[in-house]
């Protein structure tokens, strides 16, 4: 028989308070649990588990872990023909972790226009202290001094958990995405999760896997859970990134 409510948390609860992801709702997909708070421990514990936040301004936090899920295995992700000659030719560099708090200012202004105000002010002050603490990184473009695309996520063990992108010009977010696709590769990274299905995403070459087979994988990429220091100073060229 499914599920048919949630658990309810508090603040005062500890960090492993959450049920299974196999407690989560059919409808709405995924729905898990409400409350608690978005302390780095809860927030850690919650990823590696499969779980994740995701909520409007003014209600409590709600976490999901929906079934299917959608992730890029290592290698999958593909570009266009088009997207792969405006690589070659761009001037574009890419950076990591020199502007977090850019790129989550610029993601949630995208998704404001679009799909709500899920990244609310605590939620970037929350992931802002995980960047801090070594867990989040953004992945970013820059053309011209300026940043023009990126995405963040947090890195844990060999699994990266995307949580958002935005493009300030022409398929900046994917030149992003492809970065750190094929960087994560050289480090035996297990996947990319991306959360929810979207159409866009699977264009890209994300594959839909079921939520057990999704939590499999990541109780043997996440534990012991590590911060890898993985990430380059120096900035790549978009232009010989795609050439490699």
């Amino acid at each position: 028989m499914s599920p048919t409510q949630i658990t309810w948390l508090t603040p005062n609860d500890p960090p492993d308070a959450f049920p299974d992801a196999e407690n989560a709702l059919a409808e709405p997909d995924g729905l898990l649990a409400a409350g608690g708070d978005l302390s780095s421990e809860r927030l850690l514990y919650a990823y590696r588990h499969g779980i994740f936040p995701w909520y409007d301004e003014g209600q409590p936090v709600l976490w999901w872990s929906p079934d299917p899920r959608c992730v890029f295995l290592p290698g999958d992700m593909h570009i266009s023909r088009r997207l792969r000659q405006q690589m070659r030719n761009s001037i574009a560099n890419l950076r990591f972790n020199t502007a977090f708090a850019d790129v989550i200012q610029a993601c949630a202004g995208a998704r404001k226009s679009q799909q709500g105000t899920w990244i609310t002010a605590d939620m970037m002050a929350a992931y802002k202290k995980l960047h801090a603490e070594g867990w989040a990184h953004s992945i970013e473009i820059w053309e011209d001094g300026k940043l023009t695309g990126g995405v963040y996520g947090l890195l844990v063990g060999k699994a990266f958990f995307g949580e958002s992108m935005f493009s300030g010009s022409a398929n900046t977010s994917k030149m992003a995405l492809w970065g750190l696709t094929r960087h994560l590769q050289e480090f035996g990274l297990e996947l990319i999760d991306c959360q929810v299905v979207s159409e866009h995403l699977l264009t890209l070459g994300a594959s839909v896997i079921p939520r057990s087979e999704f939590t499999a994988i990541l109780n043997r990429a996440c534990n012991p859970p590590k911060r890898l220091e993985i990430w380059p100073e120096s900035p790549i060229s978009v232009s010989e990134l795609v050439r490699k």
